[in-house]
């Protein structure tokens, strides 16, 4: 008799034990970057090389990004060869997560997202000459 309210309690403080369940009710979503969001606008601070980790040995071209959203500062990864020379510093960029949901991809360390479009325009049209950079 009277278990119910016990059972009830137990239930709940066991849940926190799930580890999909404490993902999806802690709250800290809020507190990455993008905030929930699959993708973000940022303004381009800088162009930087970041070195592979070992054992490659290599200098992956990437861009740091102040988010227009809440003004975070995070580095994206520039895909394909040459694209880098189509981004200039003050572009507003569109980026998104490198598909490891904010964890670092290969041998990158510390970036997690990537770079899809450079002033409203894609990035691979850009890239493949479909499309020209618009004059700002």
């Amino acid at each position: 008799m009277g278990s119910g309210r016990v059972q009830k309690v137990h239930r709940k403080k066991q849940r926190w034990a799930d580890k999909s369940y404490k993902k999806a009710h802690l709250g800290n979503e809020w507190k990455k970057p993008l905030a929930g969001a699959s993708h973000a606008k940022g303004i381009v601070l800088e162009l930087i090389g970041m070195e592979a980790k070992q054992p490659n040995s290599a200098i992956r071209k990437c861009v740091r990004v102040q988010l227009v959203k809440n003004g975070k500062k995070v580095a994206a990864f520039v895909p394909n060869d040459g694209c880098l020379n189509l981004i200039e510093p003050n572009d507003e960029v569109l980026i998104s997560g490198f598909g490891r949901k904010g964890h670092a991809v290969g041998d990158i360390p510390g970036v997690r997202y990537k770079v899809v479009k450079v002033s409203g325009v894609s990035l691979s049209a850009l890239y493949q000459g479909k499309k020209e950079k618009p004059r700002s």
